[in-house]
């Protein structure tokens, strides 16, 4: 049995209203908890791309991906886990700064290339882009300043190289409606 580890996989699905409630009951009613999840159109402007971050062993991941083939919607699933991907994630962090603390708080903004995007006399707003560790790394060093409010848009991820999977199987022009690739 392999472990148990964050998978994430990529579904690519007609953009058409109920499809996202579709996919989500599909983990729901094998009680997996998502750990993030993220939806977005596309390049083409009748597809969406939901991008799904759920902890499974190897058994579990390949039945989570043969299972959204069944839903209806669905075009195409890449499970990104075992192919190498590039996953980043935005937060927004709003911590209490004081002229005092402004100092130190723009400080550790700069180590964690981080972009101060609203100052206030009483607060600062951080926005960073990363990875899930560098992101949980910013907001340990800044939980001693006092965070006020905190928000994660949840990984988006692609996988690695030139190709893409999605494009071949769909051989119609980006604006023309996708034929079914499974």
């Amino acid at each position: 049995m392999s472990p148990i580890q964050q998978r994430t996989f990529i579904a690519h699905v007609e953009d058409r209203p109920g499809v996202l409630n579709r996919v989500i009951s599909l983990f729901r009613r094998r009680a997996y908890n998502i750990d993030s999840l993220n939806v977005a159109r596309t390049e083409r402007s009748a597809i969406s791309r939901i991008t799904l971050v759920v902890q499974a062993d190897e058994r579990e991941a390949r039945l989570l991906e043969a299972n959204l083939y069944k839903l209806i919607n669905v075009l195409y699933v890449e499970h990104v886990t075992a192919q190498g991907q590039v996953a980043r994630e935005l937060a927004l962090i709003k911590v209490r700064a004081n002229e005092e603390s402004r100092s130190k708080v723009l400080q550790l903004c700069e180590v964690f290339r981080a972009r101060a995007i609203d100052v206030t006399p009483t607060s600062v707003m951080l926005e960073l882009t990363g990875t899930p560790d560098k992101i949980d790394g910013l907001i340990e060093v800044l939980r001693p300043q006092g965070i006020i409010e905190l928000v994660r848009t949840g990984a988006v991820a692609m996988a690695r190289g030139a190709e893409s999977a999605l494009a071949d199987l769909l051989d119609t022009p980006p604006g023309e409606p996708p034929e079914r690739a499974a």
